[in-house]
């Protein structure tokens, strides 16, 4: 039995080495890929390339438009006198006519808020694709560190069943040669059979996070590379939570789109108005019409006729069924709400700066906290491992101290992931989070 787990004990420690990534891809490749791949921030930019499309649209209410339109027509023409005495006549002929006409709006003010409001829609599209960029940003930095706290969890899974493996097989020898009773064995056991459940645990738990990464990038999760030793704890600069809570009051992404909105709404309660004003236009039309000669009783020689018009048309609106009155007070409606959105945007935005803020300084703290503990848990274990070999301290006693140091090692790496994605959150709540943030953090892997 004792060489029996002294194979599973060997096993286990070539896992252990193979579970560690000795280099793969930063998070910067995973960015690239995701940004090439994924189809949330591919249809956001499919629909930011629509919406430019709302200022040559808008634009179009003030130019000129111009039109051409031609005819061509058999005529069967038969005149019958009222008159007895008449006889009836019969005609047949073509006619042809050519037509070009071009308006110009002078004065449409309907038109000209449209313009702006096209304006508007632009800006806003372009904060809503730069949410999603950050959004991007955010979902493969979270993704990421996923894969490797799953990586971490069960490399730990897997160190602590060497360790214990290790006690299990002493406690057996001991029992065999009568220094320990079968409850140090059983003990040790059953920790190990629990190690292995929370090892397969940790592997299935890894591999859906792998598949939730896949998602972004489009194929195959490759290799990832860990933190390292140049990681370091930064304070949020400006180290004042004040300044970052009125940063993202007027600077969250969340905050313009809804500021955007606003205006819009603005600007749709005059457009609305305006339907209550005249229009003026300047119009030219140049006509060409002829009409050939007839045959038949009829006769005729045929007509040609050119036509040319310029003059300027005014239209005053003086009653439409109430529809303008009825769209205004839609407008002032919607404009309420719009403002109403925007405060509780504004609120919102100001909370997750807060929350942000917090989590990177209690991240700090529980990050050297926890470094702390890791060192006395180390000393704990040795402690308790030489008070074992001297009698003071139970195989139950050594067990203990493996899993609060193995249970540290991942609360510490999970506590530094946790701590890098406030940060991100941070800047994204104060409208301020771009790639180069994320090469900041790549900087702290190791390839």
């Amino acid at each position: 039995m004792i060489a029996h787990t002294k194979k599973r004990i060997a096993i286990f420690t070539i896992l252990l080495a193979g579970a560690l990534p000795a280099g793969g891809a930063d998070l910067l490749e995973i960015y690239r890929l995701a940004q090439s791949s994924d189809a949330q921030y591919a249809a956001a930019r499919a629909t930011w390339s629509a919406s430019q499309e709302k200022l040559p649209q808008g634009l179009a209410g003030l130019l000129p438009a111009a039109s051409l339109s031609a005819s061509t027509q058999y005529n069967d023409r038969e005149l019958r006198p009222r008159d007895p005495t008449i006889s009836t006549s019969t005609g047949r002929f073509n006619s042809n006519s050519v037509s070009v006409s071009v308006t110009q709006p002078l004065y449409r003010p309907q038109n000209i808020t449209a313009y702006g409001q096209a304006k508007t829609q632009v800006a806003q599209a372009d904060a809503v694709f730069s949410l999603a960029a950050q959004d991007l940003i955010l979902r493969v930095a979270q993704a990421y560190f996923d894969v490797l706290l799953g990586q971490d969890t069960v490399a730990f899974a897997q160190a602590q069943l060497v360790a214990i493996g290790r006690q299990l097989e002493q406690a057996k020898r001991n029992f065999e040669v009568g220094t320990a009773t079968i409850t140090d064995t059983h003990e040790a056991q059953s920790r190990y059979d629990i190690t292995v459940s929370t090892e397969i645990t940790a592997r299935n738990d890894l591999e859906i996070r792998k598949r939730l990464l896949e998602l972004l990038i489009g194929r195959p999760t490759p290799g990832t590379s860990p933190l390292g030793k140049r990681f370091e704890l930064r304070t949020p600069e400006p180290a004042s939570m004040d300044r970052w809570v009125a940063e993202a009051a007027d600077n969250n992404l969340q905050v313009r789109i809804s500021r955007a909105n606003l205006e819009f709404s603005t600007q749709e309660i005059e457009r609305n108005r305006a339907g209550h004003r005249p229009t003026i236009d300047a119009f030219a039309t140049y006509s060409d019409s002829g009409s050939g000669s007839t045959s038949g009783v009829l006769g005729g020689t045929g007509t040609d006729t050119n036509n040319r018009v310029v003059g300027v048309q005014l239209a005053i609106p003086i009653y439409q069924g109430g529809i303008v009155s009825s769209r205004v007070r839609e407008a002032v409606a919607n404009e309420d709400k719009a403002r109403q959105d925007l405060e509780g945007t504004r609120r919102t935005a100001e909370l997750t700066a807060r929350q942000a803020y917090l989590g990177v300084t209690s991240g700090i703290a529980q990050v050297r906290a926890l470094e702390a503990a890791l060192v006395s848990s180390q000393s704990s274990l040795a402690s308790t491992r030489l008070g074992q070999e001297v009698g003071v301290r139970t195989q139950i006693d050594v067990l203990n101290a493996q899993q609060q140091l193995s249970q540290t090692r991942r609360d510490l790496a999970q506590a530094k992931y946790n701590y890098i994605l406030a940060l991100l959150r941070l800047k994204a709540a104060a409208g301020q989070l771009t790639e180069q943030d994320l090469a900041q953090v790549n900087a702290w892997l190791d390839r």
